[in-house]
């Protein structure tokens, strides 16, 4: 999920938040949901490094093409566009165990 984003002078958007599952990498498509909005992944960041590749656990900012930084909001969640990407529910039923 997107913690927050940021529109950074010279580079553009760019989404801040966790991989939880999966990774992510420039050159991927990714759609964020709820609002199924697909577009490329530019590079990938960690700590003002730029990663080839980033994994589970990592805590990361990409740049996203053709975005703006009112399209996205915290706690939209990113994901492969072509591995059945998450979309948004209505409601769900709970089991909840005390």
């Amino acid at each position: 999920p997107l913690q927050d984003v940021y529109k950074i002078g010279g580079i553009g958007t760019v989404p801040v938040g966790r991989v939880e599952t999966g990774t992510i990498k420039p050159g991927m498509i990714v759609c964020f949901a709820p609002v199924m909005l697909t577009t490329e992944v530019k590079s990938v960041e960690m700590h003002h490094e730029s990663l080839p590749e980033a994994f589970p656990g990592d805590n990361v900012g990409f740049n996203v093409k053709n975005v703006s930084v009112k399209e996205l909001r915290r706690g939209y969640v990113a994901s492969d566009s072509k591995k059945s990407p998450a979309s948004g529910c209505e409601d769900f039923t709970a089991q909840v165990i005390v």
